[in-house]
């Protein structure tokens, strides 16, 4: 298990990004945590594997269906584990 964390730009907040990344990483059991940044990004973090971390990555890129995402950046992190998914506000 490895931890990420990415950073997705495009048009990803007020369209309901980060609820469709929770929703779609429920459905994948990928534990982690996604929040808004002040500049009008959104950041994620998540524990991935070899066999979850192209899934998460679509999912990511896709977000809801009034998003529009430009760029998913990823960088690998000392493990931090997440018991579940979350929504920071």
């Amino acid at each position: 298990m490895q931890t990420y964390k990415f950073i997705v730009k495009g048009k990803v907040q007020g369209v309901c990004y980060r609820k469709s990344i929770y929703d779609n990483a429920n459905n994948i059991n990928v534990k982690g945590e996604v929040k808004n940044l002040t500049n009008g990004n959104v950041q994620v973090y998540a524990n991935l594997d070899s066999n979850n971390f192209d899934s998460f990555i679509s999912i990511l890129k896709k977000g809801s269906p009034y998003s529009n995402v430009s760029s998913v950046t990823s960088f690998k992190l000392d493990a931090k584990i997440f018991k579940r998914f979350s929504i920071i506000y």
